[in-house]
């Protein structure tokens, strides 16, 4: 899913400064981003007071939007580079295509999981005719130094592993879970995890303690290690967790994103991550003007252009705790 803000902002993001070392419980609110036509998202990284959870470096939570009388996400081609990008549904489709070639529909509780590498470009769609509700979340994960420039690729996986507790399971998404791992690309130790709970079930979650954590909350009523999280928030839990306290007020649904603390610092604007304001100028134009992002085959319509670029370089910004 591209950024579509028209006003986008060179972010500084990564590096230890900004991780808070132990356990903590900052809730996290989030900004409306119009998203095409009818598309309205929370943005929840990212925050002002946050910029990553592990190597995860942006979060959209969208709907649950009634779109049977809309034309429901309609994302033109845009490009991507030094990310994966994660498309999760709780309901609804969404139409994939890549300028790999790639056509597919994804649906609820299935990961489309887009590795951009050194340059890729794709379009989101609703289906045409397409269900009532849209609900989902979609999430970015910064690429590492070393992998950054991968050949790009596409992957689908419609049956993931499970963890299982009364009242609680834990759908893995990406990376590992008490023993479960997805069958998803990582290439930095992470975790990603759909959380469904049953009103009134209280469970404890294993964590490790060398990850950070957060969880976003998708629906439903839930307690989070004791602070209640309503959906469309995010709740930050720091790092030095062995195992995190659930409490479901009523039928929920929570996401689960942590990671080993992300060492580099990493600049990101627009759909781009990189590692300096040069490297994302020659990504722009490259997009503008150059065929490094291929081209996007069976799409109604243009593709997105880029917004103007800051004229000013980006020097790191203060440190977050």
């Amino acid at each position: 899913m591209s950024n579509l803000d028209r006003q986008a902002a060179l972010s500084v993001c990564g590096g230890r400064g900004f991780v808070v070392a132990e356990p903590v419980r900052e809730l996290l609110t989030p900004r409306h981003v119009q998203l095409g036509e009818s598309t309205e998202v929370r943005r929840l990284l990212p925050n002002l007071g946050r910029r990553m959870v592990g190597a995860w470096a942006f979060v959209d939570h969208y709907g649950p939007d009634d779109i049977a009388d809309e034309p429901g996400m309609q994302v033109p081609p845009h490009p991507h580079m030094g990310l994966q990008t994660v498309s999760w549904l709780h309901d609804g489709e969404v139409l994939h295509r890549d300028s790999l070639g790639s056509l597919r529909t994804v649906r609820p509780r299935e990961l489309g999981l887009m590795t951009s590498g050194r340059a890729i470009s794709h379009s989101e769609e609703s289906p045409k005719p397409h269900a009532r509700l849209l609900h989902g979340a979609q999430l970015w994960v910064a690429l590492p130094d070393a992998h950054r420039n991968v050949e790009p690729h596409f992957q689908h996986h419609a049956d993931l592993p499970e963890v299982t507790a009364q009242g609680l399971t834990a759908t893995v998404i990406l990376g590992e879970l008490d023993g479960a791992t997805s069958p998803g690309t990582a290439y930095t130790p992470i975790v990603g995890a759909d959380l469904a709970l049953t009103g009134g079930a209280e469970a404890r979650l294993p964590l490790d303690p060398d990850f950070e954590y957060a969880v976003l909350s998708m629906s439903g009523e839930a307690e989070v290690d004791g602070v209640p999280v309503l959906p469309g928030s995010m709740l930050y839990l720091g790092c030095g967790r062995s195992e995190l306290p659930l409490r479901a007020v009523s039928d929920a649904g929570l996401m689960l994103l942590g990671g080993e603390p992300f060492e580099e610092e990493i600049v990101m604007w627009w759909n781009f991550i990189g590692r300096s304001h040069e490297e994302i100028e020659a990504a722009r134009l490259d997009w503008m003007e150059g065929p490094r992002f291929g081209e996007v085959k069976g799409y109604d319509g243009d593709r997105l252009p880029a917004p103007a670029l800051p004229p000013v370089a980006l020097k790191p910004r203060g440190r977050v705790r």
